[in-house]
């Protein structure tokens, strides 16, 4: 395994993706650090969540599996409104 070289906070990463980073937030949870997430201590009460490149990699995969859910449910919604209306 290369060693970890540099890391992009969730901010950043939010931006580099244009994803809201409130949402990659939500959805990193189910990430563990062998994943290529990190939390960086900036101070006694300050930290914020880091990824590596391959961190990122398994982000961009979880907001594949995230929308390709969220598109199902609502095709599923706008059946469901089209059988109601007949």
């Amino acid at each position: 395994m290369a060693a970890i070289t540099r890391v992009y906070t969730i901010s950043y990463v939010a931006e580099m993706l244009g994803e809201d980073e409130d949402w990659l937030w939500d959805i990193h949870i189910e990430m563990e650090p062998e994943d290529g997430v990190m939390t960086l201590y900036a101070g006694e009460d300050l930290t914020t969540t880091v990824f590596t490149d391959f961190g990122i990699e398994n982000l961009q995969n979880l907001i594949e599996i995230y929308k390709g859910e969220i598109s199902e449910a609502a095709e599923k919604l706008r059946q469901e409104k089209s059988r109601r209306k007949q």
